[in-house]
């Protein structure tokens, strides 16, 4: 192998820090890469680990399995607390600093929940594998209670809130759909799911705001179609253990509310004492790095970005993949004494799940539009060049398609160490009532 040529450190094992680290590495560069968890996830597709249409081994995968070819990379599963853009360096909370030649901002993104009250304790965000698994968990436990005791249908539990309507939550709420008319007949034939509720809340005035009126409009049929209520136009007050308030001073009772309202920079951005802007994230250069520190980049959710003519870009897995591999193109310039060249992203588009089978798209940089299964093939081919990027299998991306057009749900399980929902009418002596 050759002499290593400059050492990084790449913080986040997303889209963006494995994009990043895996260019390094292909040309002799030291990089350390940290992250909280040993895996990077397939973040678009933990709805569907949360409906079980998807087990968790089909969304992630090791990241020292990526690397495993790659003996300069070194993976560390740390929690980076703090860092110092002036030393290139990061510390973690058990104490211990890495540091580098350059330093790679990649920390990814959590729920904004707004300042909702209740929203953080009692909603289910879906960021993370955690997450989807807790969703998964709680929405066949509701399932189950009902089952066994009809009454507690009448206190929500067969009600299912998704606040946001953007893509994660009309990719949800179409998944829960499914989940509800295609796989719980043949496994609840005593309860009656004709009561089951499935409801968007949104502040706005129609689903999918990024995309046309056209898409939007489609999206909007395909929901109503799949039983989904939209409650447009309408805020979220408060959310609790039993329910949600709503702007309009509705309530509706629910142990499953769905968090898709938006995301927000890490802590770790705040703490940085680096420039930020919209959503807490770090101002990036036209380049990738940040003001005054030639040598610290920022990328993906974690950072604002712009392309080449300036133009704002989305938080999205194919901004993030291609603003990686970026970083380490101009890292590489600067080691071999070449320039550095401002951020030009490949308009992929954007698109949306609605349901089996059905999907928006706007693909390319004119965002031409389709939809339904035309635009289900464009949201497959995507999600395969997303997983490729990432060396996932591309044969494990195949089963996954064929599973899910069949409605398997073989992850239809409620885990044992899963908290059981408290209906307030438990025995305070511990026995059952």
């Amino acid at each position: 192998m050759a002499e290593q040529r400059s050492t990084v450190v790449v913080v986040g094992g997303g889209f963006a820090g494995v994009g990043c680290a895996t260019r390094l590495a292909r040309h002799d560069v030291a990089v350390t890469l940290l992250d909280r968890n040993n895996y990077h996830q397939f973040q678009p597709l933990l709805y569907q680990v949360a409906t079980a249409e998807l087990a968790v081994v089909d969304v992630a995968r090791p990241l020292r399995g990526i690397f495993a070819r790659h003996p300069s990379v070194r993976v560390k599963r740390v929690d980076v607390v703090s860092v110092d853009v002036d030393g290139r360096s990061v510390t973690t909370a058990d104490g211990d600093t890495f540091g580098g030649d350059y330093l790679v901002l990649a920390a990814g993104s959590k729920p904004n929940f707004f300042n909702t009250p209740g929203a953080q304790q009692h909603a289910f965000p879906l960021y993370s594998v955690a997450d989807a698994n807790r969703l998964r968990n709680r929405l066949f436990e509701v399932f189950e209670d009902a089952d066994n005791d009809a009454t507690l249908i009448d206190r929500g539990a067969l009600n299912i809130v998704v606040v946001g309507a953007g893509p994660t939550g009309v990719e949800t709420a179409g998944a829960v759909a499914d989940l509800v008319n295609d796989v719980m007949p043949k496994r609840y034939r005593d309860l009656d799911l004709d009561r089951v509720a499935i409801t968007i809340v949104d502040l706005g005035p129609a689903v999918l705001g990024p995309f046309s009126d056209t898409a939007s409009a489609y999206a909007t049929k395909r929901l109503g179609t799949l039983g989904v209520n939209l409650r447009l136009k309408t805020g979220v007050e408060e959310v609790t253990a039993e329910g949600v308030l709503l702007s309009d001073g509705t309530e509706i009772a629910s142990r499953t509310v769905v968090w898709a309202g938006g995301i927000t920079a890490p802590d770790l951005a705040a703490t940085s004492g680096l420039d930020a802007g919209r959503g807490g994230r770090l101002t990036a250069q036209p380049d990738l790095t940040v003001d005054g520190h030639p040598s610290v980049y920022a990328i993906g959710d974690m950072a604002n970005m712009t392309d080449d003519t300036g133009q704002a870009l989305p938080q999205l897995g194919s901004v993030a993949l291609q603003a990686g591999r970026w970083a380490a193109r101009n890292i590489l310039a600067d080691v071999d004494g070449r320039q550095r060249e401002p951020f030009r992203y490949r308009d992929k588009g954007i698109m949306a799940m609605v349901g089996r089978g059905s999907a928006v798209a706007e693909v390319g940089k004119r965002h031409h539009e389709l939809h339904g299964t035309v635009a289900f093939a464009a949201w497959l081919g995507v999600h395969a060049w997303l997983m490729s990027g990432v060396r996932q299998r591309v044969d494990a991306f195949v089963s996954w398609a064929w599973d899910f057009l069949g409605a398997s749900r073989g992850d239809a399980v409620i885990e044992t160490d899963s908290a059981r929902i408290d209906w307030g009418d438990q025995d305070p002596t511990g026995g059952s009532p």
